[in-house]
């Protein structure tokens, strides 16, 4: 734990799954996800596996895909070490040394390991940043540290060692040449990881290095910036220190605040934190979608006038058809919140984290764990009735069961796979309960104790949660407890009995008390279905509605419409009656809201048309929740509808 948090991290293994909403993902990870993705990345489809054992010379053949796989492999090898960390599946911990071992050979001898460019002949190494070494030196560096983490071998952080020591020999020197290289800044995050495993202090100096050139060079292309956007798109114009506004490519972005976070947990640099609150403000309050997705525009322009590409443009700038919201950037979205809140200790990070979860993190994946979005819109129409829309702009109107670019499949999975240990973190004297859902926990507190918990809940479907203590320390410690920013009126309660105070919305709520085993804390948080509007300045959302129920987000599929029916017909009854339904055999169990839609046939033509008062007519449907639409067939979905209030 850096000094400068306030929340620390629990360990690997420490939380885990019982039974409920994230227990069944963690099998469905365990049992389909990963060995589904294995079969992929380890075959000449992916072709990974494939790119390493043609650098050790084990193989013939070219590299295949992009610039940036090795990095998607190492992240695969991080989701199948949490998964060996949870389950102990010896035959999982074999497979990984069989791969590591492979690195190890196609590692060269000064540490150099590259695929895409060990493969070229007419690349060289560190000679152009669009070849993404630097990402994929990142995940090198933090699938190595959490194999070491949960294992204790040393054989895979090792060779990462090794490959960091001479990005130090190469970086950390002030040279023309390797200054503006720190993009996609995975390494960041990664050398900081690699800091606190090793307390080799040149790692985080080198981390340091990578945030101070930022900002320090003429935005001019030269040759080790041909052939990718420069300025804003790669976060380059403004110092991160000065920064005021998220710009650029939205994974290059967070991946880049996400990796200052955890220097400023080491270093406790002020001007760095303020930084990072200025940014984080800016991405929640300005430009962040309902779901919690975040990169507005697959391609656009700062609002210095660089092109940009898969990223923020100008806040309250929000489409819905067009949107991007690659399922990576509202995942670093997440993680960015997830650093925030351990610096801070405050609730509304958790919030984020929550909303991102739910609903444009889980979008990425079918309910049946093979097929992935790359980019998760708020809406999708498919040409239907000569609307005239462009179904591929935001890369494909279902989910695929191979993307080409495949960062965010494995960077997905690897979070469903970990998300436990997001689940509950250390305080000074206690524990703080972040995210919901059945399982137990058995952790030390801040002075060594023991604490033992379980937790029981059919959270996100149902509000009422129960913790309760199954071990502890005599002395008083606290247990804080997230009373999410959506929960109006909630109810907390110890062995039956309320609590003094009002427990409030957005806030951690601290119990500090003699616990004793057997003590129940009961948790209940309201699952209202409420109507959500946007800022006025959202003109893409004027006079529309999106629902939502805790912490879900809904949408309106086709599959839930008269036959021949488009979304860009659906119009919402503001005085619908709306209901929650639990129905746990569909979409993977998922609780549906039912109400009343209206439905406006219209088939005039033309950009411009005249209009009389329109008819329309009454349907009942499902709304069902937005992670899990494009489950039934290609389909139109949308999250906003526009509303009629009678």
């Amino acid at each position: 734990m850096g000094t400068n948090q306030k929340l620390k991290q629990i360990n690997i293994g420490d939380c885990n799954w019982t039974n409920g909403f994230w227990a069944d993902k963690f099998k469905l990870c365990e049992e389909v996800m990963v060995p589904y993705m294995g079969d992929v990345l380890c075959g000449d489809i992916g072709h990974a596996l494939n790119n390493f054992k043609i650098a050790a010379g084990e193989k013939e053949g070219e590299h295949k895909g992009m610039f940036w796989h090795d990095g998607d492999f190492y992240k695969f090898m991080e989701a199948k070490t949490y998964v060996y960390a949870y389950t102990k599946n010896e035959s999982l911990l074999k497979e990984l040394d069989d791969y590591i071992d492979l690195l190890s050979r196609a590692q060269e001898d000064d540490g150099y390991l590259q695929t895409q460019i060990q493969l070229r002949d007419d690349a060289d190494r560190y000679e152009n940043r669009k070849y993404h070494e630097m990402y994929n030196s990142g995940h090198l560096f933090i699938s190595a540290c959490t194999h070491y983490k949960v294992t204790g071998q040393r054989n895979f952080i090792d060779l990462a060692i090794n490959h960091a020591d001479l990005m130090y020999t190469i970086f950390m020197p002030d040279t023309k040449h390797y200054g503006r290289f720190g993009f996609n800044q995975t390494q960041i995050m990664g050398l900081v990881e690699l800091y606190r495993v090793t307390q080799d202090e040149r790692y985080l100096n080198l981390a340091e290095k990578f945030i101070n050139n930022r900002g320090k060079y003429e935005i001019k292309h030269d040759s080790t910036t041909v052939g990718y956007p420069i300025g804003d798109m790669v976060q380059e114009r403004t110092p991160l220190r000065i920064s005021e506004e998220a710009v650029g490519h939205a994974v290059l972005a967070l991946y880049y605040y996400a990796g200052a976070a955890d220097v400023y947990a080491e270093t406790g640099e002020t001007a760095l934190i303020e930084a990072l609150d200025r940014l984080w403000l800016n991405i929640t309050d300005k430009k962040m979608y309902v779901t919690g997705a975040v990169g507005q525009a697959h391609y656009g322009a700062s609002t210095n006038l660089d092109m940009i590409e898969e990223g923020f443009i100008d806040a309250y700038m929000m489409p819905n058809m067009t949107a991007y919201n690659e399922t990576c950037a509202n995942l670093c979205n997440a993680m960015f919140s997830y650093r925030m809140l351990n610096i801070h200790g405050e609730a509304k990070y958790a919030d984020i984290i929550e909303l991102v979860l739910y609903n444009s993190g889980l979008s990425g994946i079918s309910v049946g764990g093979k097929e992935y979005f790359y980019a998760n819109p708020l809406r999708m129409v498919n040409n239907s009735r000569n609307y005239d829309a462009h179904a591929d702009v935001t890369e494909t109107p279902d989910r695929q069961p191979y993307l080409d670019c495949f960062c965010c499949p494995p960077n997905l999975v690897r979070t469903i796979a970990k998300v436990s240990g997001w689940s509950y973190s250390v305080t000074d004297n206690g524990v703080s309960v972040n995210l919901y859902g059945s399982n137990t926990l058995n952790t030390q507190l801040a002075d060594g104790s023991t604490i033992k918990l379980s937790q029981q809940t059919e959270y996100p479907w149902d509000g009422k949660i129960t913790i309760t203590i199954d071990e502890c320390k005599n002395e008083a410690f606290d247990i804080k407890m997230r009373i999410p920013g959506w929960a109006e009126k909630a109810s907390l309660s110890v062995n039956g009995e309320k609590i003094k105070t009002k427990p409030v919305s957005g806030t951690f709520e601290t119990l500090s008390r003699e616990w004793k085993k057997g003590d129940v804390i009961t948790l209940k948080l309201p699952m209202g279905i409420k109507l959500m509007e946007g800022h006025p300045r959202i003109e893409e959302v004027r006079n529309q509605v999106a629902i939502k129920r805790g912490p879900i987000v809904y949408c309106i599929e086709s599959p839930d419409l008269p036959l021949d029916t488009s979304v860009l017909e659906v119009y919402f009854n503001g005085n619908s009656k709306l209901k929650a339904v639990h129905k746990p055999d569909f979409l993977g169990g998922v609780t549906v809201v039912e109400g009343e839609f209206l439905l406006r046939k219209d088939n005039k033509q033309g950009m411009y048309r005249s209009i009389d008062k329109p008819n329309l007519e009454t349907h009942q449907t499902q709304f069902v929740p937005y992670f899990a639409w494009s489950n039934r067939g290609q389909a139109e979905m949308t999250v906003f509808m526009p509303v009629v209030w009678s």
